[in-house]
């Protein structure tokens, strides 16, 4: 998720000079994650832009970011989600003439489309960046005879996607025009300056009065003022009454007010869903082409990356009618007698650098079978070395444990799953469009999952601290469910949790239930649902505590259970991305009233580079 500050300031407000206080914006935005970082400023009508891969400190050191001259100048960090980290992917980009510059947060889901017609006008590309085409876009409306403003709200009109956009046309020198869909913006509010940016970090030390600027929302802030207006509708709004004093310590401020980085990744899981969603195009069909054509098809990844391949498993088996072979990477070993020409390999890995996962790949390779790779981070080693790479775009993910980058990776494969079924004819167009709109739905049932339950995860997750094992149990896609929920609990709350098939539970692990041993029930509403409460009549008869996360529409398990923590009902199929957030949650308040740091479990690593 890349790191956004702009400022416009008056010769003499501000106690450094505009780039120095950009360049320290940038620094205080470096928590969000990046792989490179520039500037642009209007000096005299025109547009200088330094700008370069590598973290702030080096680049500033070869470009000197912080001694460009100019009083209204963007900043931004890219985390590349279209094109690789390099010197001229790295933001701002320009149009033709170098007279529009546009630093970009999101996805712009039709960009090769604008790209094409945009060529087709004459226009000359520089970089791999979805971000470009809006400068040029800019620039072909700016050409027509549209005034600037004018010209980049028509520009905004036409955007498909999630973005927060900072953008300086050169012949409005004072002014840094603006625009939000899906991903954060912020108007600080100075006396003699106005910031944008994407956190509010960025300029905490200059100003604590702020407005949020509201998707669909643009405008352009000046030295002394703020016009805000909706695009759609034209409506201006009133500032004054968005205007808001905050209380944060700067590292209040870097975690959005959460007291951990992991509680803010599984509150930003909704947005980055849909970033997931908008990032779903070519990369995907590719994918399909080589599992259509596959002699057989092996998934492979570790950990919670693991456990998501086991949903795929599951998908491809129930929805599409193919089967896979799943397998823990460092295992990988196994098959280097046996893989081959016409294999195909699904290497799944949130920093693509996971080193069991790599090496796995590396063998499929050289025994000639393809890779398709599920990556979060754009020019990794695993998609670098794979044939195929479809790219989560779940944004950098700073607590050790996975939370959002599971559910993106669940998504994809989900996405995937649901075109082989249909290509293959497993299931018809109406179904087909049914299962789509259920998947473009699951962001804002993620949102409403985390009003629901937040409240009854911390009591329960505070009434097992002091437990010393917990079981995990589900049946049928409830399975990985189960695992990723016990993996949970186990990294951050140092509570020894076991997940199991339900159904397995009767040839030993029931030998340890006890009263009050707290054991967890995944009710998906599906087939195999009546077969679970079966399995909790088991449990409740030797006196085990059943927690439950079950379908707000399952009054019969609510019965049955101890506590039970309601989710809104979903599409079967899809339950992980939604089951899974109150597990993660029930780990984050167990780890908490323990006295535990979830961001830092101990003997972790958020990459795994060794093998």
């Amino acid at each position: 998720m890349c790191g956004i500050i702009g400022i416009t300031s008056r010769p003499g407000k501000v106690p450094e000079s505009p780039a120095f206080i950009v360049r320290k914006g940038l620094e205080r935005l470096e928590y969000r994650g990046y792989d490179s970082v520039g500037v642009a400023s209007i000096v005299d009508y025109s547009i200088i832009v330094r700008k370069g891969k590598g973290k702030i400190k080096d680049v500033n050191r070869r470009k000197h970011l912080d001694r460009v001259p100019g009083y209204t100048i963007i900043g931004h960090t890219r985390w590349a989600t279209h094109g690789r980290p390099s010197d001229v992917n790295a933001h701002p980009h320009i149009d033709c003439n170098g007279v529009i510059a546009v630093v970009h947060n999101g996805i712009i889901q039709n960009y090769l489309e604008l790209r094409e017609k945009l060529t087709k006008l004459g226009h000359k590309f520089r970089s791999e960046t979805d971000t470009e085409v809006i400068a040029h876009l800019i620039e072909h409306f700016i050409s027509e005879g549209l005034k600037p403003y004018d010209a980049f709200k028509k520009a905004i009109r036409s955007l498909k996607g999630s973005f927060a956009l900072g953008v300086l046309i050169s012949s409005e020198k004072d002014k840094i025009f603006f625009a939000r869909k899906d991903s954060p913006l912020i108007i600080g509010l100075g006396d003699g300056y106005n910031f944008i940016a994407s956190d509010i970090p960025a300029f905490l030390e200059y100003t604590r009065k702020v407005i949020i600027v509201h998707d669909f929302e643009v405008g352009y802030i000046t030295p002394d003022s703020v016009h805000l207006e909706n695009v759609l509708t034209g409506e201006v709004i009133d500032i004054n009454k968005r205007i808001h004093v905050i209380d944060w310590t700067p590292d209040m401020a870097a975690k959005g007010g959460y007291p951990h980085f992991m509680l803010k990744e599984i509150h930003e899981q909704p947005r980055a869903l849909k970033d997931t969603i908008h990032g779903l195009g070519v990369e995907v069909e590719n994918a399909i082409k080589l599992i259509m054509n596959a002699n057989r098809i092996f998934i492979t990844a570790a950990g919670t990356s693991f456990h998501a391949g086991l949903v795929g498993d599951y998908l491809f088996n129930i929805l599409a009618g193919y089967t896979s072979i799943p397998f823990i990477a460092s295992e990988y070993s196994k098959y280097k007698n046996s893989v081959g020409e016409g294999d195909v390999l699904i290497a799944i890995s949130q920093s693509g650098e996971t080193i069991d996962t790599l090496m796995a790949l590396r063998l499929f390779k050289k025994l000639g079978a393809k890779v398709i790779a599920i990556s979060n981070v754009v020019g990794s080693a695993i998609p670098r070395e794979s044939d195929v790479t479809v790219y989560t775009r779940a944004g950098p993910e700073i607590g050790v444990a996975a939370t959002k980058t599971f559910t993106s990776q669940v998504m994809v494969l989900s996405w995937i799953a649901v075109k082989l079924a249909y290509y293959t004819g497993r299931i018809d167009e109406t179904t087909y469009k049914s299962l789509l709109g259920d998947l473009h739905r699951v962001p804002e049932l993620a949102n409403k999952t985390l009003t629901l339950v937040e409240g009854e995860t911390k009591l329960i997750g505070e009434e097992i601290s002091d437990r010393h094992s917990v079981y995990y149990l589900g049946r049928g896609i409830g399975v990985p469910i189960a695992l990723e929920g016990a993996l949970k609990l186990k990294e951050i709350a140092y509570i020894h949790a076991e997940a199991y098939p339900a159904g397995e539970s009767k040839h030993g692990p029931i030998a340890l239930v006890e009263d009050g041993f707290p054991v967890i029930f995944i009710i998906v509403e599906d087939e195999m649902k009546k077969h679970i409460l079966g399995n909790i009549e088991e449990m409740k008869a030797r006196g085990a505590y059943t927690i439950g996360v079950v379908s707000d529409e399952d009054k019969e398990a609510r019965k049955l259970l101890d506590r039970a923590i309601t989710v809104p009902y979903i599409e079967p199929v899809f339950s992980p991305i939604i089951y899974i957030i109150p597990l993660q949650l029930l780990a984050y308040y167990t780890a908490v009233k323990k006295g535990y740091d979830p961001d830092k479990p101990r003997n972790l690593a958020k990459t795994v580079t060794v093998e």
